[in-house]
């Protein structure tokens, strides 16, 4: 088999001639295979596989994206493997940030043993712009989505995956936003697959709310940056306007760094000591031109009522705050949807989606199973959860 890097660099090249000789030929279909190699290192005698597959950007448009398939053991049954699509929290918006080149790949996939061991294939999408491409358009919602559904495409075109037709969408924090959209455009987007349901921890809906809380934080300062710096490049809104001019080399300098990184470098650590003295020059960029309408179109709506919603959310969290996921449950249940809410006692964000993995797993294979979706509108929980916002 030729190595994944030779036969991505053959494709591109192959697709820089086409384009350069005048060549009018229609993109590959959504989930078409453009690349693969077997990796090793899954669990449990899985068989893992990096790829490189035709989605559409946020825009519509052809584009790459790389990711994981992981295929269990054993033989698939007669009516195919239900597939879990997982789309991951932030990790960065250049190609170096991509989870499927990173050595702790299996390990960023919370539940990963147990949906092996319950048959189901998985894929992890890295999302546009992470991987092949340039810049990830960072929390565009659309585009993720494209991303999340085209990666269960290409698990079924995958030889030998044995991938049917079923499929459920799990995702944590910005990748919960992924799933959310996803589950709203499924019928539109993927109408010849069948949506379980979607699992989403600690979600981005409300990116307004989100930004604003979080800013003055590390944690929130950072998130800012990312934005800015990925919505200069993908969204054609220059950011100079509203930040500090001494303040555009820390932005620059948190974009090029991973998030998963284990060790912060000394150029990050500069970078946060800059960010913490203020950076931007207007109060509140989600009230301003261009950002407010990015981040609008970005902020998720409900499912259809047709699709159940598992919702976790840790009680600790302060950058997705329980608020502001008990407000999007409440929006769910009135659009008249089916939502199981599983809260995480003193949990914060990072550590959510590995805690409620295993209810997020149970729910999903319940959903494959057919049982009727519990429902939580209306619970105590609720309550208790949109009661305890921390600062």
């Amino acid at each position: 088999m030729m190595p994944f890097r030779s036969y991505m660099v053959a494709t591109g090249l192959l697709a820089a001639s086409l384009a350069s000789a005048g060549a009018h030929a229609a993109p590959p279909p959504a989930g078409t295979i453009l690349a693969q190699q077997a990796i090793d290192g899954a669990p449990d005698g899985a068989t893992a596989y990096r790829l490189k597959y035709a989605s559409r950007g946020q825009n519509g448009d052809a584009v790459s994206v790389s990711g994981l398939v992981i295929v269990p053991a054993g033989t698939a049954p007669s009516g195919g493997r239900p597939v879990v699509a997982w789309a991951h929290p932030t990790t960065g918006v250049v190609p170096a940030c991509a989870p499927s080149r990173s050595f702790l790949k299996f390990a960023m996939i919370p539940g990963l043993r147990d949906m092996l061991k319950q048959g189901f294939v998985v894929t992890a999408t890295d999302y546009p712009g992470t991987g092949p491409g340039e810049v990830q358009p960072f929390l565009d919602g659309r585009a993720e989505a494209r991303a999340v559904l085209d990666s269960v495409r290409a698990a079924r075109r995958l030889e030998g995956s044995g991938a049917g037709q079923r499929y459920a969408l799990w995702g944590h924090s910005q990748g919960g936003q992924a799933v959310l959209f996803a589950g709203a455009m499924h019928k539109d987007y993927a109408p010849e697959l069948a949506l379980a349901g979607v699992a989403a921890a600690a979600p981005a809906t409300d990116l307004a709310a989100l930004l604003r809380d979080d800013m003055g934080t590390k944690g929130g300062n950072n998130l800012t940056s990312l934005a800015l710096w990925s919505w200069a490049r993908t969204q054609d809104a220059p950011f100079d306007a509203i930040v500090r001019p001494g303040a555009v080399g820390a932005i620059d300098a948190v974009a090029a760094k991973c998030i998963d990184a284990l060790l912060p470098s000394p150029s990050k650590r500069a970078a946060d000591k800059v960010l913490a003295q203020g950076f931007l020059t207007v109060p509140d960029v989600t009230a301003v031109a261009p950002w407010r309408e990015i981040i609008a179109r970005n902020s998720a709506e409900p499912l259809p009522a047709t699709v159940p919603l598992f919702l976790a959310q840790g009680d600790a969290d302060v950058i997705v705050r329980p608020a502001v996921t008990a407000a999007f449950m409440a929006r769910q249940c009135a659009a008249g949807g089916k939502v199981a809410l599983h809260v995480g006692p003193n949990i914060g964000h990072g550590w959510i989606a590995t805690k409620s993995a295993n209810a997020a797993i149970g729910w999903i294979a319940d959903r494959f199973a057919e049982l009727p979706a519990p429902d939580d509108c209306g619970a105590r929980q609720v309550q208790s959860l949109n009661g305890k916002n921390p600062s």
